[in-house]
């Protein structure tokens, strides 16, 4: 009985494993469309007949990159049975991703037609699905294979070759950003930002803080990409995953700020609420591009 209930508690904890890594995956691969107007504009105005066929491309995509790869860990090719279960399950947690960035950024409100809901998710999320299908296969799944493939000689070898806390530390800087740069780079000279901007409130900017916290924890010490346990070991001065979490998020928002500075989106005229909410609203794109940087190193 207890060996059962133990086997079921670990078919869910690697199903939310499997959907972790892929919304992160998705974000990582759909988050600089989340923030493109000209998308907003595409799903508010799509026909019910372009929704119904952008469902079904993106079924397909989605159906044959689950046949190879997928955002689950496999060990072999995937029957038609269980990728038409995965692009279903990819396709349902692309579309409710999307949905609450879409409703965190005040793109859809209770106000919104349903009609324009339903062209803005869809629309939206097919960048997103397909980084979802694509996780494993660009970014991989290491948690098991990490964990068993070494030998404790391995594991101390390894720590002893690490550089001092310092160096680290800045190497995470540095890495932090460039992937802050690499993502939101495109996003900070667009009109984007002055737009949500002028509809969000102090509430639902603590909401894009806790978000942007969560999905740079998720991506880095969560989803198993790259070498997980290394990240985790690995020396230096806020090594620990809340402090690298918020340190990172900080330099983030750094380098956001300085983006839109440099792109004259914000001057030293204006007023400092208007500097916090700009940099709030790309400090989101920038930190899951630092996430994305630090798994490099």
């Amino acid at each position: 009985m207890g060996t059962a209930r133990k086997r079921k508690q670990n078919v869910w904890i690697h199903e939310i494993n499997d959907i972790i890594r892929g919304a992160c995956g998705g974000f990582l691969f759909g988050i600089p469309l989340l923030y493109t107007m000209e998308v907003w504009w595409i799903g508010s105005l799509a026909k019910p007949s372009m929704i119904m066929l952008a469902i079904a491309l993106m079924f397909l995509v989605v159906f044959w990159l689950n046949r190879t790869e997928g955002f689950r860990k496999r060990k072999s090719q995937s029957p038609p049975s269980q990728a038409a279960m995965d692009t279903v399950e990819a396709m349902a947690s692309g579309l409710a991703s999307c949905a609450f960035i879409l409703v965190l950024l005040r793109e859809v409100t209770s106000e919104t037609p349903l009609k324009e809901v339903l062209g803005k998710i869809v629309f939206e999320s097919v960048p997103f699905t397909l980084g979802m299908a694509l996780a494993n296969q660009f970014l991989g799944d290491t948690r098991n294979g990490n964990a068993q493939g070494r030998t404790g000689a391995q594991a101390s070898n390894e720590i002893s070759q690490q550089p001092d806390e310092i160096s680290a530390t800045l190497s995470d800087i540095g890495a932090t950003l460039i992937g802050s740069t690499v993502i939101a780079f495109n996003i900070a000279p667009t009109d984007e930002i002055p737009m949500l901007a002028a509809a969000v409130s102090p509430p639902w900017l603590l909401a894009i803080i806790a978000t942007s916290l969560l999905i740079s924890y998720g991506i880095v010490f969560e989803a198993g990409f790259s070498d997980q346990q290394k990240r985790r070991q690995q020396q230096g001065i806020f090594q620990r995953p809340i402090s690298e979490t918020v340190m990172a998020y900080l330099v983030s928002l750094l380098a956001a700020t300085f983006m839109l500075w440099f792109f004259q989106k914000l001057t030293f005229s204006d007023p400092w609420t208007m500097w916090l909410e700009h940099t709030l609203l790309l400090g989101l794109p920038a930190t899951i591009g630092g996430a994305a940087g630090r798994l490099a190193v």
